[in-house]
């Protein structure tokens, strides 16, 4: 008989490492998603903001969290004339469990709008001049909000609900001047129409929002918020990567080659982040300090489809029926590489408290023998063999104690944040985070990242990849603990690594997916992810 609680410890935490290995961000992950490229969430980030903040983890922007949602992967610049729009029949979610249940306590909805301003020209002269709707979505240079050359405007709107995300108390997020309408900038169609880069980021910092969040505490109410094109954030060559790991062994386990070994394959294209600034005081409950989580998109039930769609913009599809969830991110790359192909869709639809359903593909995770058969030649060359894998469980499901363990919790997937560690000033960060306080010295110095929430330069990658060969497993006695145990300020937790099961060479902290997060080019401020790259120079 299946121990149930185990089942949800285990079954995502070797999710979440495995996951990491396939070096990969979250891409087209699973069937259906690839035919909604709108709905389909690549990358989720929850970091304390450092914008402005000293060396001493206080200032700036210190006490508020950021969280950000990517979505539609992979966009080309150039990808004309009608770009990358969100979809105004979708519902994108941000979710946050504050009481380690695996189940939402807050949540943020977006809700998107798209205004044809059918921008016409006079063809012709005299009797036989007609005014006709011209094909592109702007009719010259842009540089300001709602744009008059802009034919299409889009804007959002944001829903803060409490409790169940669809039984619970929802309330309008408004501008800190009024208003509920945010307005979005347009995609960086090229310079002639936004300008060089410079100009583009200008014209988008005109689309930060100054916000109240309504049931925050008093004087907690404040924020931001910024919907729009950004550049690649996530670091990977990616053909190669699902090519079979198409790169030898002695690449990936050399520190040598850690920094720019290999291209950056996707910094040449663009995501549309959904990012949100929100005080710390608001996210957090009865003393808690520890909170989870992730994105969503769900879609209507049904959809009908005119033969015959009247003139406008996207008035082909009369949507209808119940949200259904079809999107899902929380810790990086879990349904791409953990998860059976005949199930990633059930993935997608699923919620953190029922994670346990998915235990066969972790306890006993398929991907390290698969690395281990591409690269070595045998699936036993570089898998562990202590199964069900426990110190996965500790580090990356429940949290760590004395880190991002919340007092109480029910083991499930999602991102999860002490929102009482102060942050680090983006030259002061760690790629490699806590994993990296195991090689550096003085020892300890870099708790604010990945595994505790995920920020832009954390290299999640190479710190799975480190978790994942038993490279944080440690003989000590029993040979059954984590070397995180040695990090001063951590307690001692114990985990079932058995570093003899592990290949010799393999757990190694040096294993990395010879692609440098850190080289990745990021703001120093809110939206922290860089300006995109434009269609056309």
């Amino acid at each position: 008989m299946r121990n149930k609680k185990l089942a949800g410890s285990v079954a995502v935490a070797a999710a979440l490492c495995a996951a990491g290995t396939a070096l990969a961000s979250s891409h087209r992950e699973a069937p259906f998603i690839t035919t909604s490229p709108k709905v389909d969430a690549t990358d989720f980030y929850m970091f304390r903001s450092y914008e402005g903040v000293s060396t001493g983890g206080t200032g700036g922007r210190a006490d508020y969290v950021t969280l950000i949602a990517n979505y539609q992967p992979l966009q080309a610049p150039y990808g004309g004339p009608n770009y990358f729009s969100l979809d105004p029949n979708a519902l994108y979610e941000i979710h946050i469990d504050n009481n380690g249940d695996a189940a939402e306590d807050i949540t943020f909805q977006f809700r998107f709008q798209n205004k044809l301003n059918n921008i016409a020209l006079p063809i012709g002269a005299g009797a036989a001049q007609k005014s006709v709707a011209i094909p592109l979505i702007q009719a010259g240079a842009v540089a300001n909000l709602n744009d008059a050359n802009l034919n299409l405007n889009e804007t959002y709107s944001v829903n803060v609900v409490r409790g169940d995300r669809r039984k619970g108390t929802g309330a309008a997020v408004t501008k800190a001047g009024g208003g509920i309408s945010f307005e979005k900038p347009v995609d960086y169609i090229g310079v002639k129409t936004l300008g060089n880069a410079g100009a583009y980021a200008a014209y988008a910092a005109k689309h930060v929002h100054e916000i109240r969040v309504p049931g925050c505490p008093a004087g907690k109410d404040g924020g931001r918020v910024f919907v729009g094109q950004r550049q690649e954030g996530f670091a990977v060559n990616l053909g190669p990567i699902f090519d079979l790991v198409n790169a030898p062994l002695s690449v990936i386990t050399n520190p040598a080659n850690i920094n720019a070994a290999a291209a950056n394959s996707i910094q040449n294209t663009n995501v549309t982040s959904i990012a949100l600034e929100v005080h710390k005081d608001c996210l957090v409950a009865g003393g808690e300090s520890v909170i989870g989580g992730w994105t969503t998109a769900s879609l209507r039930q049904a959809r009908l489809l005119s033969p015959n769609p009247a003139s406008g913009h996207q008035t082909s599809e009369k949507p209808g029926g119940a949200w259904v969830q079809v999107s899902r991110l929380g810790q990086p790359l879990v349904n791409e590489v953990v998860i059976g192909l005949k199930d990633k869709d059930k993935f997608n639809a699923s919620k953190p408290k029922d994670d346990g359903q998915f235990l066969d593909y972790v306890t006993n995770p398929t991907l390290p023998a698969l690395l281990g058969l591409v690269l070595t030649g045998s699936p036993a060359g570089l898998a562990p063999t202590n199964v069900p894998r426990t110190d996965l469980a500790t580090v990356f499901l429940t949290g760590i104690t004395g880190v991002n363990k919340p007092t109480t919790v029910k083991a499930s997937e999602m991102l999860r944040l002490n929102t009482a560690i102060a942050p680090l000033p983006y030259a002061a960060q760690n790629r490699l985070a806590i994993v990296g306080s195991l090689k550096t010295s003085p020892a300890g110095t870099d708790f604010a990242g990945f595994p505790n929430g995920r920020r832009p330069k954390d290299d999640v990658v190479d710190i799975a990849l480190v978790a994942m060969l038993g490279g944080l497993c440690m003989a000590n006695g029993d040979g059954d603990t984590l070397k995180l145990n040695s990090i001063p300020g951590v307690p001692g937790v114990t985990s079932a690594c058995k570093p003899s099961s592990v290949p010799a060479g393999a757990a190694s902290l040096d294993v990395h997916d010879a692609v440098d997060q850190a080289a990745v080019p990021f703001l120093g401020a809110f939206p922290y992810l860089n300006t995109p790259n434009a269609g056309s120079q």
